[in-house]
């Protein structure tokens, strides 16, 4: 990497200097990125035009502060970009519903795939992406698809196939943008997370005309709604989910916020159960395979699956009416093909 040197001085500010400044610059001089700075400052840090003590600051400066709708734009404005040729102009139309799957799970399985392969059986197909690894002690999809009989995609040619085949698919975000990986990787070293983890949910690399996100944060869901509003995207639902994946806790009231073409919905789907239920005392992943096949039984389980099948069925306006919506989320469960998933 070369830089310029001026005359007068003996070294020139680096590019990316000015992105710190503005994030940094104490409590009354720093101000929140435009969308266009933050699409400049990820742009920058995607093509490796950053160093490591830059990117550091600039990850944790914006973990401080928390990323404004504008900046997550400009974020996913930048890294749809830099991965854009590795998709192609036929991809549009493959996918029926984008899925994130980057939080891990650590009270409960990860009864979210059982909804997204419920949605696949019956023609819809979902593109699930994610990240493994990044935080000690939990359960990530691709490590659990397995116990299903499933395979995770290693390129996007193969996610290809496996959509069509299938209609579902797994790729992990080191295959198709491992830079945002690599920082993904970067928070045992920091010991927080940083604005990656909001961006990466909601890149739609397919770009599916409905994509849904899980957070654990309960303010990010607005943020994630006017981001995907500037960015244009037709049709994106958000909830605060069950550890932070796209998953619906039946105990607890879920507001999902959306996005219908252009247009910032809000809506309440009550809590299914009037008691709490206790979370096991441990984490079988066996289970995924034993609750489809129906030799296992768990209502909070049960729930979990048919409500988060409920939610993605009102986004892809199958229909509009919650309970619709839970009814035939309930036909698609009584209809499974229960010999259908089980470990290889």
């Amino acid at each position: 990497m070369t830089f310029t040197h001026h005359e007068e001085t003996p070294y020139s500010e680096h590019p990316f200097a000015e992105i710190v400044r503005i994030l940094g610059k104490g409590k009354k001089g720093s101000r929140p990125l435009t969308q266009e700075e933050a699409y400049r400052a990820m742009k920058m840090i995607l093509a490796d035009e950053v160093l490591p003590v830059q990117l550091g600051a600039f990850l944790m400066l914006m973990r401080v502060k928390e990323e404004t709708a504008e900046e997550l734009a400009g974020f996913v404005q930048a890294a749809m970009e830099s991965f854009m040729e590795s998709f192609q102009i036929d991809d549009e139309g493959l996918v029926d519903l984008d899925w994130s799957s980057y939080a891990g799970k650590r009270r409960h399985l990860p009864w979210f795939l059982l909804s997204a392969l419920l949605l696949a059986e019956n023609g819809i197909t979902v593109f699930m992406h994610g990240a493994s690894g990044h935080s000690a002690g939990r359960l990530y999809t691709e490590n659990m698809l397995g116990y299903l009989g499933l395979a995770c995609a290693h390129s996007v040619e193969e996610a290809r196939q496996q959509l069509e085949q299938q209609h579902f698919s797994y790729l992990s975000l080191e295959h198709f943008c491992p830079k945002l990986n690599e920082i993904i990787e970067l928070r045992p070293i920091l010991g927080l997370r940083s604005p990656v983890h909001t961006l990466v949910r909601m890149l739609n690399p397919f770009k599916a005309p409905y994509s849904i996100q899980g957070i654990f944060h309960p303010s990010y869901r607005a943020v994630h709604q006017h981001a995907a509003l500037l960015l244009e995207q037709p049709h994106m639902a958000v909830l605060k989910g069950e550890g932070g994946e796209t998953e619906r806790n039946p105990d607890m009231e879920c507001l999902v916020q959306s996005v219908h073409h252009g247009k910032l919905s809000d809506e309440n789907w009550p809590a299914l159960f009037t008691r709490r239920h206790i979370k096991p005392d441990e984490l079988n992943p066996e289970r995924l395979s034993q609750l489809w096949r129906g030799d296992y039984i768990d209502e909070f389980a049960m729930a979990s699956v048919i409500g988060t099948t409920a939610i993605a069925l009102n986004l892809l306006e199958i229909t509009d009416d919650q309970q619709q919506a839970y009814d035939i989320a309930m036909g698609y469960w009584q209809s499974r093909d229960r010999n259908k998933f089980s470990r290889k």
